[in-house]
């Protein structure tokens, strides 16, 4: 029973250290990312050179992309904002993904374990696990171990002993697997919210547009030109974050899948092994009860 409360105490507390770390890097990154691209919206899309007559309220000069997008108004450094964060988190999980992986080839280390299982070697498999390192070795070592454990106790039957194995197997995989997924939900949100705030830059615009056009008398050419910039430059970045959040989403969450299919692969492979190889030990004989 103590050992069976240490576990869930250290599945809860590693859950949390893994939900703390992501939620900590998220709520950094998140304003900083907006802070940084107001700056570049004020100072760098909306320097004086950029525009003719030497003001940001004037067309921008031929050929200036950065006066164009600056032209977009305010919505444009939420969305660069946005487009910032994805490649932000994209970074962040790519790092911790292939961290994740350890230092060789997933399916080179599935089959060195396999190997090692079926000569026996269960320490040199264990040695593999600690040469690997990441979470695909920490999950195989865990298993391992209880597999030597159950080779030395007498007082389970095989079927209690497989089960023990695959159940040491499931916990440390779920305390591996939120390591990887965290800040998903980031990059997944602004795959949803990117093309919504385009869309909102892209009716602002129009709605100056066609108050330029209502304007009593000659419509107001530069107003009209202004409002329409606005519109496709807040459309163009909306879908562009989203389009970028949603290759990334799909990305690592293939490269997640991959993992998880290799540790399953490893399992299965730890599990049968055991079976096989304990098919003839004989279960001890509880004594009856009278």
């Amino acid at each position: 029973m103590e050992k069976k409360t240490a576990v869930v105490s250290k599945n809860a507390n590693v859950e949390t250290k893994a939900s703390t770390g992501g939620s900590l890097f998220a709520s950094i990154v998140i304003p900083l990312a907006i802070l940084v691209c107001v700056l570049i919206y004020m100072f760098v899309l909306g320097n004086p050179a950029n525009f003719e007559g030497g003001s940001n309220e004037n067309h921008p000069l031929p050929g200036n992309y950065l006066g164009i997008v600056y032209k977009g108004g305010w919505v444009v450094p939420v969305l660069m904002a946005l487009v910032l964060m994805v490649f932000i988190f994209a970074i962040e999980r790519m790092l911790t993904i292939n961290k994740a992986k350890g230092t060789k080839n997933v399916s080179g280390f599935v089959r060195t374990i396999s190997a090692k299982l079926n000569q026996r070697d269960i320490n040199g498999a264990i040695a593999a696990c600690d040469a690997q390192k990441g979470s695909v070795g920490n999950v195989v070592k865990a298993g391992l171990l209880k597999y030597k454990e159950m080779q030395n106790e007498p007082e389970l039957l095989k079927a209690e002993k497989i089960a023990a194995i695959q159940k040491e197997i499931e916990e440390s995989t779920s305390l591996e697997l939120p390591m990887l997924e965290k800040n998903l939900v980031v990059i997944s949100t602004i795959a949803s919210i990117s093309t919504l705030v385009g869309l909102i830059g892209t009716v602002l615009g129009m709605i100056k547009a066609f108050s330029a056009l209502a304007a009593a008398g000659t419509p107001d050419a530069t107003a009209l030109s202004n409002g329409i910039s606005e519109a496709l430059i807040n459309t163009a970045l909306g879908i562009t974050g989203s389009a970028l959040a949603i290759v990334a989403y799909n990305y690592f969450t293939s490269k997640i899948d991959e993992l998880t299919y290799s540790i399953d692969e490893a399992g299965f492979s730890i599990i049968s092994t055991f079976a096989a190889q304990h098919e003839t030990t004989g279960a001890p004989v509880r004594p009856q009860t009278v």
